[in-house]
């Protein structure tokens, strides 16, 4: 059983900049990758960015160069940092994390409870 925790969701303005942070817990250390879904309405849900344990990351193409994927294993806690935000960000982000060294595999991820980020123009 793995739990995942959520926080910094919110409302910022186009070209503004919000940190996501996930906390997983339980069976911890079966997790080998953890990053981040979004769902805007009427949109499938889409991978935003990943992290391997070995540090591996990657990127939406929609993202890239604005978000930027770390984690503290510590606390094995993983962040998204948002910059330059724009209104076709706003969707629920979903923490998500994985016992595979990938997250791009849906059915095999925890899943967070999600959180909503809204960026008015």
């Amino acid at each position: 059983q793995v739990q995942l925790v959520e926080s910094g969701g919110g409302l910022v303005q186009a070209g503004g900049s919000l940190r996501l942070s996930c906390a997983a817990s339980g069976s911890i250390f079966s997790i080998n990758a953890m990053g981040w879904y979004r769902q805007a309405p009427g949109k499938q849900r889409e991978l935003v960015a990943g992290i391997t344990n070995s540090g591996f990351t990657e990127y939406a193409d929609s993202v890239k160069g604005r978000f930027r994927i770390s984690r503290d294993n510590a606390k094995n806690t993983v962040y998204l940092q948002m910059n330059s935000l724009k209104p076709e960000d706003t969707a629920v982000y979903y923490c998500a994390a994985s016992r595979l060294s990938t997250v791009r595999v849906p059915g095999a991820n925890y899943w967070g409870q999600g959180t909503q980020v809204t960026v008015s123009s």
